[in-house]
């Protein structure tokens, strides 16, 4: 990453403590009582202040021990991790979209696959923090990365870390009893989304979520429930963002549970002769095209080469570009039009 982590940062901060500690001398004494009692919470803390109880219901306990350790809302952790997780866990394994546990905390390395063009050679990035929020995590609470990613009380008292972090960075008040509506900027950044368009998106079913409620069974036999706020509200401000995110993505044509981005493939001519326009064709598929194969291949390139390709006239254009880290879906054309990638006229 270009920045240093959070645990040299902290271990610096630390340094300058201990200097003040040293002048201010005779006052050490009278304030350690009070810098004792302001203590920071750590992840050990929320873990063991979940308690006892019936075994189906741990779970729920961990939401609710997370929430009064670091002043998170328990119904903003609760639609927060079933809108990235359904509240299961699976074990120490990664999802298929590249997160640990019920908060759906991530390490992933991006390969750099357009400088390994089958010569045996590996490369690969850091890429942002959304893709390292368990190494944050770890040094926001003092956890083992290990446990974060194979332990669900551990997930949730990070996540919650997490979210409590990014709520002080707005420089917005948090608290266990908080409102809801207050944390809306803080899940939209913990949704690690490319734009700001799909951080939107995000936050909004999260906050669909809250409002209507949620109960399920995990994939582990934990009983989790979330309940609902039917009064709760986007303010409109976002709620006019989402609209216009709504108009310019007219033509995406995704699942409605999947997040997509509209990245379009330009159609203009680029030079003298009718042929040389590109990089697909315009049509009107199913009336005048029959659809009989889907083609799927590989770039062979970084997602952010892969997006510049498609957006070059002279080029090739697809559909659709699955980002190999985390799943992520961008569409280039509408589903009508012939991308040149693979037509044959």
């Amino acid at each position: 990453m270009s920045h240093p982590p959070r645990r040299r940062r902290f271990s610096a901060a630390a340094g300058l403590t201990a200097l003040a500690v040293t002048i201010s001398g005779v006052a050490l004494g009278s304030q350690s009582s009070a810098a004792t009692l302001h203590k920071e919470p750590t992840g050990r803390d929320c873990v063991q202040s979940i308690g006892d109880g019936a075994v189906a219901n741990a779970r729920q306990r961990a939401f609710v021990a997370a929430s009064q350790t670091f002043g998170v809302p328990t119904s903003v952790l609760l639609g927060v991790s079933y809108m990235q997780s359904r509240w299961d866990d699976h074990g120490a394994a990664p999802s298929t979209s590249g997160g640990y546990g019920p908060m759906h905390l991530t390490d992933v390395d991006v390969p750099e696959a357009g400088l390994a063009k089958g010569d045996g050679s590996n490369r690969s990035s850091d890429g942002p923090d959304s893709l390292h929020t368990a190494s944050i995590a770890a040094d926001l609470t003092q956890l083992d990365e290990s446990s974060l990613k194979s332990d669900d009380a551990s997930n949730i008292c990070a996540g919650a870390a997490l979210l409590s972090t990014y709520q002080r960075d707005l420089g917005k008040a948090s608290g266990a009893a908080s409102l809801t509506s207050t944390w809306y900027d803080a899940v939209k950044r913990y949704s690690g989304a490319r734009t700001s368009a799909d951080a939107v998106v995000f936050a909004n079913r999260v906050f669909a979520t809250i409002k209507g409620g949620a109960i399920r069974t995990t994939n582990d036999g934990q009983n989790v429930q979330l309940a609902a706020q039917p009064t709760l509200a986007v303010p409109s401000a976002q709620q006019t963002t989402v609209l216009a995110q709504a108009d310019a993505s007219s033509h995406i044509d995704c699942p409605t549970t999947l997040t997509c981005e509209w990245i379009p493939a330009p159609y203009e001519q680029y030079g003298a002769t009718p042929s040389a326009y590109g990089n697909h064709d315009v049509a009107n598929r199913e009336k005048d095209l029959d659809i009989d194969y889907i083609v799927i291949h590989d770039t062979e390139a970084s997602y952010d080469t892969t997006l510049k390709l498609v957006q070059d006239p002279t080029y090739v254009s697809w559909n659709y570009s699955i980002r190999s880290s985390d799943g992520h879906v961008a569409q280039h054309l509408d589903a009508k039009d012939v991308g040149f990638h693979a037509g044959n006229w």
